[in-house]
């Protein structure tokens, strides 16, 4: 075992091992150490992905939870970029990401063509995946939101992404209502800050006992950071963010000038 600073992956590997004792030997923590003749913290380090285990260890593990040979090797081909500062993942797989939203104590996020995920309407996920031509797991992202200690949370969105409009008129109406209702965590980017249009979408997570995490994605792939120097980034970018964006006032009435009057409206329903 050796010690070293967890990731978003090493604790999503670690969770996925937990939920293997648990499933498998009806286990708890303890009592599997005293099988495997481990130290009770040992299984706990690996569980929370603090401590990068030996192959040998989590062959010993894998066994105690009945997985074969095919099983092991396939998850230490993954675990062994458990650790890494940067972590490539394909963009369907939102495993790690659902987890570092779930665990965060603080959430940071910044979109320019679109809705932040954690803020999207059902009809407006699917017309985009439509509008778009890709597919997304059919995860209840916005759980993490409605739990009574959700992440503090702050949605930098750039003007440019009320004007795209997927699907039908309503969608984006209903949207509208929707980012009305959570104004607060909410800051609009008006159109003429040109600047921050050429700014890469991006999310901080800030966690309360491990180093934060940038994430980015694309319709390709997903990628998260930990190092200082891309992280120290993140900070500026939502640094120059803050002096542009709209007060939560002014993002309510930006929101309303966008929404078609109420007349318009009733027509298009």
């Amino acid at each position: 075992m050796t010690t070293t600073s967890s990731t978003a992956y090493s604790r999503d590997l670690g969770d996925e091992l937990r939920r293997l004792r648990q499933r498998f030997t009806g286990l708890r923590g303890r009592g599997l150490a005293v099988q495997l003749g481990w130290d009770p913290s040992k299984i706990s380090n690996l569980e929370h992905g603090k401590i990068r285990a030996s192959d040998v260890d989590l062959a010993q593990y894998l066994t105690a939870c009945g997985k074969d040979t095919a099983f092991f090797e396939d998850f230490l081909r993954r675990y062994h970029n458990a650790f890494d500062p940067y972590l490539a993942q394909p963009a369907d797989d939102v495993r790690t990401l659902t987890m570092a939203e779930a665990s965060a104590t603080r959430i940071t996020a910044y979109n320019v063509l679109t809705v932040n995920p954690l803020l999207r309407t059902p009809a407006y996920e699917r017309a985009l995946q439509t509008t778009t031509g890709t597919a997304r797991p059919d995860t209840d992202r916005q759980a993490v939101l409605r739990r009574p200690t959700h992440p503090e949370c702050v949605f930098y969105l750039h003007e440019l992404a009320l004007r795209l409009r997927p699907g039908h008129p309503d969608v984006m109406e209903a949207q509208y209502v929707w980012l009305q209702a959570n104004s607060s965590m909410l800051r609009i980017i008006p159109a003429e800050a040109t600047t921050a249009a050429f700014q890469s979408p991006c999310t901080l997570f800030e966690f309360e006992r491990a180093t934060p995490v940038v994430h980015v994605e694309s319709d390709l792939t997903r990628v998260f950071a930990q190092d200082e120097t891309t992280v120290a980034r993140a900070r500026s970018l939502f640094d120059l963010l803050d002096e542009v964006a709209l007060d939560e006032h002014e993002t309510r009435r930006k929101l309303a000038q966008h929404q078609a009057p109420t007349p318009l409206r009733a027509l298009v329903k």
